[in-house]
């Protein structure tokens, strides 16, 4: 004679089946708002720009540094050549073009996460999206970093083709003047005995 449940049994498994069902329901309406919904913008005081990608904003009673997301701007000590071999400080003109691109804010920025510096890594505009200028952009189509997303490809190809800021002679790709200039750490002394 084959086992047959008990209809006590059947109903709590079907208890349990519609509690399942209804936690996923849940679950996947919460991916759906999580994918759909544009992420928080927070809206911040400009106080300093550190070179062509970086500045520190206040936030509370805290200064907040924030790297710029989709590019990489030439380090601020970093030269670059003219188109006919003369050296110029292009380090020294990004974090310029930086300042006058971002006013003196406020911004608003998409805060992302934290990179292995503990900076906050956001995307910025000068006023809310989608109106005010995408700093990313804007460092890009004038020359003054390269794009490290596709999304900015059109901008760094007009800068290129029109020969503006780093274009306009030779340079050092700025992760690769990183990494030719980095700084040995401190030696390791051993203690007086």
């Amino acid at each position: 004679m084959p086992f047959a449940p008990s209809s006590l049994t059947v109903l709590r498994w079907k208890r349990r089946l519609r509690s399942l069902v209804a936690l996923l329901l849940l679950a996947g309406m919460a991916a759906a708002l999580w994918v759909w919904l544009p992420a928080s913008t927070t809206t911040l005081p400009l106080v300093h720009v550190i070179d062509g990608d970086s500045l520190t904003v206040r936030q509370a009673d805290a200064a907040l540094t924030i790297r710029l997301t989709g590019l990489d701007a030439v380090e601020y000590r970093q030269d670059c050549a003219r188109a006919d071999g003369s050296r110029w400080p292009c380090g020294h003109e990004a974090r310029t073009a930086l300042e006058r691109i971002a006013g003196r804010g406020p911004l608003h920025c998409e805060l992302a996460a934290r990179d292995v510096y503990h900076r906050t890594l956001a995307s910025c505009r000068t006023a809310p999206f989608p109106d005010g200028v995408d700093l990313t952009a804007e460092m890009i189509r004038a020359g003054w970093a390269v794009a490290t997303e596709d999304g900015y490809a059109v901008e760094e190809a007009e800068a290129q083709a029109r020969r503006r800021g780093i274009w306009q002679g030779a340079f050092t790709r700025p992760a690769d003047w990183r990494a030719a200039h980095e700084r040995p750490a401190p030696a390791m002394t051993a203690p007086d005995t």
